[in-house]
């Protein structure tokens, strides 16, 4: 079942303040509907610590955040609304390098990553997919 944004806003908070189930918050990225800024036909993402992190939003205020601060002016900016677990299933692997999502980073106390780990992304594209098979 698709969700809204809201109820991962929800559970990233839990998680920021130390409860909360990180099984529970991954499943709820998965079901949730990420409002993901596009350049062109490519979606937004940055490069940092040698890992690629496609941005997500929960909702168009967090998302009208972050393009405050990245983007000139007030040019518009397209954005594709998609299922958390085609992120990271589908759009991730298709990288061709270590990826993950990140969810908010525009905001203060709400950011939350998803790394490119196994329980996360398809284990094929897992950073450590070797430690966990050993």
């Amino acid at each position: 079942m698709e969700r809204s944004g809201g109820a991962l806003a929800e559970r990233i908070a839990e998680r920021r303040s130390g409860v909360g189930d990180p099984r529970a918050l991954v499943g709820e990225m998965r079901r949730s509907v990420l409002l993901v800024p596009m350049s062109g036909d490519c979606l937004w993402s940055a490069r940092v610590g040698g890992v690629r992190w496609v941005h997500g939003f929960t909702d168009e205020t967090a998302l009208a955040r972050f393009v405050r601060h990245h983007v000139p002016g007030d040019q518009p900016v397209e954005y594709a609304a998609l299922l958390g677990a085609r992120i990271v299933d589908e759009i991730v692997p298709a990288l061709g390098e270590p990826a993950g999502l990140a969810v908010d980073v525009a905001t203060e106390d709400g950011a939350m990553f998803f790394p490119p780990v196994v329980g996360i992304v398809p284990e094929a594209v897992a950073v450590d997919a070797g430690e966990v098979r050993a």
